[in-house]
């Protein structure tokens, strides 16, 4: 649905609908770099493992989503799982297109074919997107493996985690068209690091002073938290439609961004 808004408002002659080259492309190269590609996904595992049933063998039990006592590593796993396809999209979406558009040329060569700025924009976006989903469903099958997931209703996270991978993917690649060397990156850095730590990822949200509660709850990560852990609790409310709309929007920001920056960078 976003994408198909994105597609009514760019300019004409720069998507050709064939994104999917891209998407062939990137599994062609990285079949041979498996490891490199999974490798985020351990992150998550360690993660839990440190946090969860590490530091939650000290700490009895926490509030869930209905108010209920949960286990601390119940409350921990679908934050990670957010943060797993938050990480996944981010990286993919940014120090490998900084490299493919600054120092491979590779989009130069891409434009001189059929395929337009849009269409690398959503296949190299579509590539993220996928390989955040296949960290979230790892780490959702580790979760369910450790008895974590309370509620059949977890099976939606997967998409979940999807439309969570699109938002920040999206927003990463328009993010990457504006950085002109390796040292902004310290800026992504600068975003992923605090978004990780203070989305009510480890902590409960009730923890911090209300001042920064406010600045938490319309931070990104917070938001798919807050969808991942009614979805694995099997907690439904209207504001998780809230939580979707707020990706959706993100990924047509993004897309858009993303779309009309490369047009103009490479086409100029």
């Amino acid at each position: 649905m976003s994408v198909g808004l994105v597609l009514r408002v760019v300019p004409p002659g720069t998507y050709a609908r064939r994104a999917h080259t891209l998407v062939e492309r990137s599994w062609l190269v990285n079949r041979r770099a498996w490891m490199g590609v999974f490798s985020g996904f351990f992150e998550s595992i360690f993660y839990l493992f440190a946090m969860g049933i590490g530091f939650g063998s000290l700490v009895t039990q926490v509030t869930g989503p209905d108010g209920q006592p949960i286990s601390y590593a119940a409350f921990v796993a679908p934050a990670l799982l957010a943060a797993s396809a938050m990480n996944g999209a981010v990286y993919d979406s940014t120090f490998n297109i900084f490299f493919k558009f600054k120092y491979a040329r590779l989009y130069d060569g891409m434009l001189a074919t059929p395929l337009g700025p849009f269409d690398v924009a959503i296949g190299e976006i579509s590539w993220a997107l996928i390989r955040g989903g296949l960290y979230a469903a790892g780490f959702l099958t580790v979760t369910a493996a450790f008895g974590l997931v309370a509620s059949p209703w977890a099976i939606l996270a997967l998409p979940a985690a999807l439309l969570v991978a699109l938002g920040f993917g999206a927003v990463g690649m328009a993010c990457t068209t504006f950085m002109r060397s390796w040292q902004d990156f310290d800026l992504v850095q600068l975003v992923l690091m605090p978004l990780f730590l203070f989305s009510a990822t480890f902590y409960p949200l009730d923890v911090y002073p209300s001042g920064l509660r406010v600045v938490i709850q319309v931070s990104p990560l917070y938001q798919a938290v807050e969808l991942m852990r009614g979805l694995t609790a099997g907690v439904l409310h209207w504001s998780m439609l809230g939580n979707v709309a707020y990706f959706v929007v993100m990924a047509v920001i993004g897309l858009t961004v993303a779309g009309r920056r490369l047009g103009r960078l490479l086409l100029s």
